[in-house]
């Protein structure tokens, strides 16, 4: 599933470090991409959209209309 999110809270490469590194704890094959510059989070994942939205919430992250 691909699936692209806005989460205005990206601020650094170090946050983008981070959401990278928690959705690769959850699910290790997803394919992660974040865009500091635009805040958007692209995943491609076997992974449901809420589990990887939960995901970056628990990790410290607002995402737009959720």
């Amino acid at each position: 599933m691909a699936l692209k999110l806005n989460v205005p809270d990206i601020a650094c490469e170090d946050c983008a470090a981070k959401i990278e590194n928690s959705i690769h704890v959850m699910e290790p094959d997803a394919k992660v991409n974040v865009d500091v510059q635009a805040k958007t989070v692209s995943v491609e994942s076997a992974a449901s959209e809420e589990s990887i939205k939960q995901i970056i919430v628990a990790a410290g992250y607002n995402i737009a209309g959720y």
